[in-house]
């Protein structure tokens, strides 16, 4: 079975992406979904968070998102704190997945900071998601409500497309729908050709 990592910017459509694989039968694990899962119902990563944030980071059993979003943003010791508890839970997750599913050709990790965390190490494979500037600002303008400026502010704190095509081993060009889906299913051709000669 081989893993694969998929990542992308904001607004370059990676999620959309994996919506594609996954109709086309490869399973995905979502690190940001599955880390908010962790934070929940992990005992292991609830008591470290306690530790480090407080009581207060739970009320009534549940992650306290506002609360813990208060106390890392903008403040780099403490995003490194909470950081250096989820990642190694989650990539120890992922292993376990991957143990669960060795039956497949291929799965999917996907991860909008696989090579800022080092995720890309857990994976044989690496592709990234990229779209053109403007088409992604309008993208997230219109999706979450934001203002150019404030999208512009988000990219800036995440690698470059340009970045993540020289470091990926695939890249995808997300222009429309339409071309996004003949890339996708032309991509799982090549990566089910990749697996069969592993």
């Amino acid at each position: 079975m081989m893993r694969v990592g998929i990542t992308g910017g904001i607004g370059s459509g990676k999620s959309t992406a994996c919506e594609i694989f996954a109709e086309l039968g490869v399973p995905i694990y979502d690190c940001d979904r599955e880390a908010k899962r962790l934070m929940n119902e992990s005992a292991e990563v609830r008591s470290q968070l306690v530790e480090a944030f407080g009581q207060e980071v739970y009320i009534n059993g549940e992650l306290n998102r506002a609360y813990l979003a208060e106390r890392v943003f903008g403040h780099e010791e403490q995003l490194a704190h909470l950081n250096a508890i989820v990642h190694p839970a989650v990539r120890e997750d992922f292993i376990s997945w991957c143990n669960s599913h060795e039956q497949e050709v291929y799965v999917m990790m996907e991860s909008a900071i696989l090579f800022d965390v080092g995720f890309d190490a857990e994976v044989d494979k690496t592709l990234a998601v990229v779209a053109p500037r403007e088409l992604r600002i309008m993208r997230v303008c219109n999706r979450n409500n934001l203002t150019p400026e404030q999208v512009e502010e988000r990219m800036a704190h995440q690698m470059s497309d340009d970045e993540l095509h020289a470091r990926a081993d695939y890249t995808m060009v997300n222009i429309s729908l339409d071309y996004l889906r003949s890339d996708v299913e032309a991509m799982d051709k090549i990566l089910r050709r990749e697996a069969a000669r592993r």
